[in-house]
């Protein structure tokens, strides 16, 4: 029998509107103050977004590094567009020449010719992972200096936050990256 009083107790309780009444009053009451207090936090927050493809693409540190790059592989592209050319040119020989020639010196130009492709081939893919880990190097060297600047950018203007990549949206007021390229710029 207490049990029923008790649970008739509770029934009493659940359709009792002072109950609820009460419940949801300090129900907005926490609500408000948690607002109130995140509103604040995000009122003083100062927000900033970097634009990475960009300061890959205009930063001065950027085209010192292309320019290098180009002048370290400068002899090694010309030297395989030098043989490139030579063996264009075999070939065209070959063609010319090959009505004249027996069947055991087609085959040996050929095996040649074969051979000089294959190398130039592999000396073209060499060059190009050699360019492309040197490319990652330098891209990782600037990613460094992009890192610190932003730091040290965070800091002297107080930012709280400061997003790249991976963002969605973000709008031009919060957008730093022409401070980030004008701290890469005094760095040189």
């Amino acid at each position: 029998m207490i049990k029923q009083k008790n649970s008739s107790l509770a029934w009493v309780q659940v359709f009792n509107l002072n109950y609820w009444e009460k419940k949801m009053k300090k129900f907005f009451l926490v609500m408000f103050l948690f607002l109130s207090f995140t509103g604040n936090v995000f009122a003083e927050l100062k927000i900033g977004f970097v634009k990475v493809d960009q300061i890959l693409k205009d930063a001065p540190q950027a085209e010192e590094s292309n320019k290098k790059l180009e002048s370290e592989f400068k002899t090694r592209t010309e030297k395989l567009k030098k043989q490139i050319s030579d063996l264009n040119s075999q070939e065209k020989d070959y063609q010319k020449n090959s009505l004249t020639m027996d069947d055991k010196q087609k085959e040996k130009s050929q095996k040649k010719l074969t051979q000089n492709r294959i190398d130039i081939q592999r000396s073209e893919r060499e060059l190009r992972e050699d360019i492309d880990l040197r490319r990652r190097e330098e891209i990782a060297k600037l990613q460094n200096k992009v890192t610190q600047v932003i730091q040290t950018l965070a800091e002297r203007e107080k930012f709280d936050l400061i997003l790249y990549t991976g963002v969605a949206y973000a709008s031009d007021k919060i957008d730093v990256t022409p401070l980030i390229l004008k701290e890469l710029g005094n760095l040189k």
